[in-house]
């Protein structure tokens, strides 16, 4: 039908209409382009927070630990050392004590020299524990085979370590956290797990650096997440975070548990 044969008015009509159907067509479009970005806003805001709060748990975690561990080394200060040298003092006033045979003298001072021996060699401990001297002279691989040896001599466990990498020295503080994780994963073994095998292995692939882990200890159900929660968890789940690492933790009742982590 020719548009000049229409009456104007019915023009006038199809113009309208038509100018209408675009508007409230753009108006739709507008809303929903408005409120899809606004749905995507929502969301990355919602991821962020969930990030933020990941964040808080893993310096939560990290501080409480560090507050702990104050408290331990508090508490090791106290007992062993400070006890023994509040005896080691009490002794060598009675040093001063007039009519003093030779026998009492030599009795005292062999007391003296004795607990100062152990007052020293507790100390040494608790530097150790800070920070292994052997760790910071000479590096991770070194840390872990004298950490085994340790785990071997005074806690009664085989310890199997083999190592493929060659570490840089320059990545010590990273090196730190991966020691860290070690440590609070073979004393989970022991303490909880009752292991008395271990088997630790670093390898690397594709530049990407990964430690293997197992015990052989009494395990747990690895699929219940509330096993997976307790405030080591948490430490090494931070410590993780900051090599920008991954970590799976497989373990079954009565089967040990297996670790892998990269970093």
């Amino acid at each position: 039908m020719d548009v000049h044969s229409l009456p104007e008015k019915e023009i006038v009509a199809i113009i309208l209409y038509t100018s209408l159907f675009l508007m409230i067509l753009s108006v739709v479009l507008i809303v929903f382009f408005y409120f899809s970005r606004k749905k995507i806003i929502q969301k990355e805001l919602e991821k962020k927070d969930l990030i933020l709060q990941y964040q808080k748990e893993q310096l939560h975690a990290i501080i409480f630990t560090q507050e702990e561990e104050r408290k331990r080394i508090a508490q090791d200060l106290h007992d062993d050392i400070s006890s023994k040298l509040n005896i080691v003092s009490l002794n060598s006033h009675l040093l001063t004590a007039p009519n003093l045979t030779e026998s009492e003298t030599a009795e005292i001072t062999e007391n003296i020299i004795n607990l100062t021996t152990k007052a020293l060699d507790n100390s040494r401990k608790i530097a150790h524990n800070l920070l292994p001297p052997v760790f910071e002279k000479f590096g991770l691989n070194a840390g872990i085979e004298e950490l085994c040896e340790e785990f071997e001599t005074s806690k009664s466990v085989k310890t199997h370590y083999k190592n493929d990498i060659d570490f840089d020295d320059k990545d010590i503080d990273r090196h730190l956290h991966v020691f860290r994780i070690l440590q609070e994963l073979m004393n989970n073994s022991l303490r909880h797990g009752k292991a008395t095998e271990l088997w630790i292995s670093f390898t690397q692939k594709d530049g990407v650096n990964t430690c293997n882990y197992e015990d052989n200890g009494v395990g747990f159900d690895s699929t219940n997440a509330e096993n997976q929660k307790g405030l080591g968890m948490k430490n090494i789940d931070s410590r993780i975070s900051f090599l920008e690492g991954t970590i799976k933790i497989t373990s079954e009742i009565d089967n040990g548990i297996a670790v892998n982590f990269t970093f």
